[in-house]
């Protein structure tokens, strides 16, 4: 039997109703200095500095092998860094086991053990630290009625969805009151729709318990939701981090910009800090010398012009998305081009359009 997951819009209880709300506290900061991990001759992490404010949820972001996981997992102990220090809350926990550095981890895999009810699952945290039957029992029920499922606290977890199995372990993370919460890409095996859902009620619960959270995702759009400040990694160091906002809007170079939202590679010609892309003088942001480069354009910042603006390009694709509809061109240039525009603007396959950049500062790189 497998259960629907909860709604998104579920009412979380009020903190004189559950006693883990009511401890709430304001975080601990933590701090990662001139961290190096190698793995034989392999270096994976370079010098990672990075300082998490109490209470602040920061995502690390990056693709496959970037180094992300590897730093998770040296500031929850289960990898021993080969330089540089771990802090919590200014003292430094390098040399202290996991189970001794008070946080609570929710993995991609569930974990639960099969056998026991939900409410042993959670509890279990609890009784390895010897707490009463009673007291673990009714600390696990609060847990289940923050992330929802105090209903089916008697259940197996085989008869729960993959949404739900997931609010266990959350459960299970946080009903210890741990001073950290670290979330190592637990979305990443539910479907798209139960993934928003949970990622939004994972962020609701952190804001309620104002608890650190540091959260692993190769998903750029969970991490732009969700995060307070974003680490975007590259190669084993931190390329930019920075409010999603400042990633999006401000990227320190192109390959975040490319990494962080959509964007299109133009060729243009720089000059005194600006490009010229299709007749248009576009800011660039950062420095770049003066010569061919090509400009990150992301896809809002390109319009439908009339006859005689911009230049000319035919349609490739056009995808309908709801409110709005996104659309590949190839510029006359031989440049492939993604726009966005209202979705009743509907454009067809081998269609002759003319296109034009807003003059919104981009990042460049040099063409070749």
């Amino acid at each position: 039997m497998t259960l629907e997951s909860t709604p998104t819009a579920r009412i979380l209880p009020r903190t004189a109703d559950n006693t883990l709300l009511a401890g709430a506290s304001e975080g601990t900061r933590v701090e990662l200095r001139g961290i190096v991990k190698d793995y034989g001759p392999t270096r994976v992490l370079h010098g990672v500095d990075l300082d998490v404010a109490p209470g602040e949820f920061v995502s690390l972001l990056g693709p496959s092998g970037c180094g992300k996981t590897t730093a998770l997992r040296v500031i929850a102990g289960l990898e021993d860094a080969t330089g540089g220090i771990v802090a919590f809350g200014g003292t430094d926990v390098s040399r202290t086991p996991t189970n001794k550095r008070d946080i609570g981890m929710v993995f991609q895999a569930y974990s639960l053990f099969p056998h026991l009810r939900v409410v042993d699952n959670v509890a279990f945290g609890l009784r390895r630290r010897r707490v009463d039957t009673a007291t673990a029992r009714r600390r696990s029920g609060e847990a289940l009625e923050l992330v929802g499922l105090d209903h089916l606290a008697d259940r197996f977890p085989h008869q729960l969805s993959g949404g739900q199995q997931q609010r266990v372990a959350l459960a299970r993370a946080l009903v210890t009151e741990p001073r950290v919460l670290l979330l190592d890409e637990p979305l990443s095996a539910l479907d798209a729709k139960v993934r928003v859902q949970l990622r939004d009620e994972i962020r609701r619960i952190q804001l309620r318990l104002g608890i650190t959270t540091v959260f692993v995702t190769h998903d750029q759009e969970e991490a732009l939701a969700v995060s307070d400040r974003i680490a975007v990694m590259a190669a084993g160091r931190i390329a930019q981090i920075g409010t999603p906002e400042d990633l999006y809007l401000r990227p320190a170079t192109p390959e975040v910009a490319g990494f962080v939202g959509l964007s299109s590679a133009v060729p243009g010609t720089a000059a005194a800090r600006a490009v010229e892309v299709w007749a248009t003088s576009v800011p660039i942001l950062g420095d770049a010398p003066d010569g061919p480069v090509e400009a990150l354009i992301r896809p809002e910042n390109v319009r439908l012009v009339g006859a005689g603006e911009g230049i000319g390009a035919v349609v490739e694709e056009s995808t309908f998305l709801g409110s709005i509809r996104r659309t590949l061109v190839r510029t006359d240039d031989g440049a492939l081009v993604r726009l966005q525009h209202p979705a009743d603007d509907r454009l067809e396959y081998g269609e002759r359009v003319r296109i034009a950049v807003a003059p919104v500062p981009v990042p460049v790189r040099p063409r070749g």
